[in-house]
């Protein structure tokens, strides 16, 4: 890192903070230490825009293909509110409704850019920019998460870095 370069704050929104943005938080601190850029981060973290599993642990599927990709979860869902607009430098939303949620709510002349984790999509189209909500699918879907989410992060660290 240069001397004098900004730490970088990045949050990760869905709607119940109980699937993909824990997952998505697990995920962007392991591909992070993975490149050895701890350093640019100041924090990383998720959260819900809704109230629906504050305080609870993340999905057990999540948590179960987290684990079987050597990859560390460890959370408690929390509720997205107005003043981390001006914490973070990217909040990112997992869909478009994520984003309208969150757009709703932030703070006019906030510092925090809006943005959804799929607008770092590059592929051919091989890799889907919505992440879905997995919460009523089976372990596939969560897998499928798994894939977009790291695939998403390495693009980031790679385009904002």
């Amino acid at each position: 890192m240069t001397i004098g370069e900004p730490k970088i704050s990045v949050a990760f929104i869905c709607l119940g903070n109980f699937c993909r943005s824990p997952m998505a938080e697990a995920i962007f601190k392991h591909e992070v230490e993975k490149a050895g850029l701890e350093d640019r981060f100041d924090k990383i973290d998720s959260f819900g825009t809704s109230n629906y599993h504050v305080g609870e642990t993340p999905d057990h599927r999540t948590v179960s293909i987290c684990k079987q990709h050597g990859v560390k979860i460890d959370h408690k869902g929390k509720q997205i509110k107005a003043r981390r607009f001006d914490e973070y430098d990217y909040i990112i939303g997992m869909d478009e409704s994520n984003i309208r949620n969150l757009t709703k709510i932030q703070p006019k002349g906030s510092k925090a850019k809006v943005c959804l984790f799929g607008d770092w999509n590059t592929n051919d189209g091989t890799v889907k920019t919505i992440i879905e909500d997995p919460w009523y699918g089976d372990i596939q879907d969560f897998e499928y998460n798994f894939q977009q989410i790291t695939y998403f992060s390495e693009q980031f660290l790679q385009k904002t870095l």
